[in-house]
């Protein structure tokens, strides 16, 4: 028979290969199958001319959530609120495209090649960016290159506190008290130096501490319940699930289904969509991001402070003693 130490090589040799593979899975898949789905796309102008533009996008089956608007001045405020991430205005001088390229510059330059092919060759199509990506960010690259920072910076923050052994109100408190430091920390990089960012800077700091809480206090949960096996599940959820379906980078309606809307139900899919609505559309469409990354922490926090900590391999279960007998 194998000897323990030959078993756990073996163990090794094949849990690589697995755990490689399901890393490749969660990153490169969604990314080979970036196309639109239910994309919310506006269209507005003439009642006859709507229709007819409304007719082309809705010829993609399944590719354009269309929605119908009065005028332009309709189409940018449902733009501003992040109802659509763009509108076509028909005008007598030809289509009017608007896009907003800090919900997504992906979209925003998916969109230009979608109107320009659907009307004829010659036809000039006009485009007015009404909600523009920072200067220090056109592309939109910091802000997708966040997310994994801010997993890791959880991830790390749920695992220490349980490694160290810290239990009860005094755990909490460490969680609370470093994701705080991390959403500071995190602003003073991207919104002061990078310029990458541009809201309220206090709002920006809550937003990242309110992810990076999230993702530790869920870990830190997660552990408390399943003991070191939680610190793993915590990673598998946090980290290879949460940052490579959360949509940061493109949007989430680009991702594969039901990719695209599990991303935006763990905490780093979440934590990105707050973030860009509170540092480019004054908190807008921010609530359900809000409420997700408070019932993960409301979740963590919970089993941090009630629930009996899992023993470690470390810490046997002791046997219950019984009692001495009297004479």
């Amino acid at each position: 028979m194998p000897t323990a130490p030959n078993r756990r090589a073996v163990a090794v040799i094949l849990l690589v290969p697995l755990v490689v593979t399901l890393a490749l899975w969660t990153f490169a898949w969604p990314a080979a199958r970036i196309a639109p789905r239910d994309l919310p796309v506006g269209v507005a102008g003439p009642a006859s001319a709507a229709q007819q533009l409304e007719q082309r996008f809705e010829q993609r089956d399944g590719a354009f959530d269309v929605h119908r608007f009065d005028d332009e001045a309709a189409a940018r405020t449902a733009i501003e609120d992040r109802t659509v991430y763009g509108a076509v205005v028909v005008t007598p001088q030809g289509p009017h495209l608007l896009t907003a390229s800090a919900a997504s510059p992906v979209v925003s330059q998916l969109l230009r090649e979608a109107v320009t092919a659907s009307v004829p060759e010659d036809t000039p199509v006009r485009a007015t960016d009404v909600v523009a990506a920072p200067p220090g960010d056109p592309r939109g690259s910091v802000l997708g290159a966040s997310m994994l920072p801010l997993a890791l910076a959880g991830m790390a923050g749920g695992a220490v506190v349980t490694l160290m052994g810290l239990r009860g109100a005094r755990a909490a408190l460490t969680l609370v008290a470093s994701a705080a430091l991390v959403g500071v920390a995190v602003t003073a990089v991207t919104h002061s130096w990078l310029g990458a960012i541009t809201g309220d800077w206090w709002t920006e700091a809550g937003a990242v501490a309110l992810t990076v809480l999230a993702i530790g206090s869920a870990v830190a949960g997660l552990a408390t319940l399943f003991g070191p096996r939680g610190i793993g599940l915590g990673a598998l959820l946090m980290v290879l699930l949460g940052n490579s379906f959360s949509g940061v980078s493109s949007a989430p309606q680009l991702l594969p289904e039901p990719v695209g809307a599990i991303g935006q139900w763990l905490p780093p899919g979440a934590g990105g969509s707050l973030l860009r609505s509170v540092a480019f559309f004054d908190g807008s469409a921010a609530g359900g991001a809000v409420l997700t990354l408070s019932l993960w922490t409301l979740f963590g926090l919970a089993a941090v402070l009630f629930a009996r900590r899992a023993p470690t391999p470390a810490e046997p279960v002791e046997p219950a003693r019984e009692p001495a007998l009297t004479g």
